[in-house]
């Protein structure tokens, strides 16, 4: 296994219209198998661009109730973290930050059409984050609606090419769900060059398609002869 939904890791805590607290941490590795965990969600952390609301911020007070939520959710308490991103949906329901949370937590959960269902109301209210639209990838692939999941990651793609998890996630999808060892190789390397650290596990995942490669090429030749 390669990736496991381990919950929250913190982030920085941008202004609530370009915040998306929750999102998933690099994930642990296991000895066998270079192939990633079809249930898998991100590897690395991105907050993406960081836009102003029209009045150029948020009250501190709704910052604060945001932390407060952004703080129960880093420390597990999922339950309260679901209620404070509820009622700040509710009071302030211009905000997309609230509805993104909520679509994350609901993904945990294993409440899928919530999940979907939150995550799309944080694109309606704020479609110009590159982040929501990845997570919305990883809530469609989860629920098996692939083409969906392939359009949210390369409209995350559109929005921010400089966004490296995207194109993981999306190769992800080429490779496990879509087969086609071509674009994900494409994809994984992509991803590799946005990834200033490297990430050993992909680089194995590219490795095992090349060898895959060669190996029925080998084949192909054997069976000409």
């Amino acid at each position: 296994m390669r990736f496991t939904d381990r919950g929250p890791c913190a982030v920085r805590r941008y202004a609530i219209l370009g915040m998306l607290a929750g999102l998933l941490a690099a994930c642990s590795t296991a000895p066998h198998a270079p192939k990633p965990n079809p249930t898998a969600a991100v590897a690395k952390v991105s907050t993406g661009p960081r836009p102003e609301s029209k009045e150029g911020g948020v009250p501190a007070s709704v910052q604060r109730a945001y932390d407060a939520g952004l703080d129960a959710l880093n420390a597990g308490r999922r339950d309260e973290a679901e209620r404070a991103f509820r009622a700040l949906s509710k009071s302030e329901p211009d905000l997309g930050g609230p509805h993104a949370n909520l679509g994350i937590i609901y993904r945990q959960s294993g409440k899928l059409p919530d999940s979907v269902s939150e995550l799309e109301q944080a694109i309606h209210l704020n479609p110009g984050q590159a982040v929501y639209w990845n997570q919305l990838g990883i809530s469609y692939r989860y629920s098996g609606d692939f083409a969906k999941a392939r359009d949210a990651y390369e409209k995350a793609i559109a929005l921010d090419p400089n966004y490296a998890v995207p194109y993981l996630n999306l190769g992800i999808l080429f490779d496990i769900y879509l087969w086609d060892s071509k674009r994900a190789l494409e994809l994984y390397d992509r991803f590799l060059a946005l990834s200033p650290n490297g990430d050993e596990r992909v680089t194995k995942w590219i490795a095992d398609i090349k060898n895959r490669q060669t190996k029925v090429g080998s084949a192909s030749r054997k069976e000409r002869e």
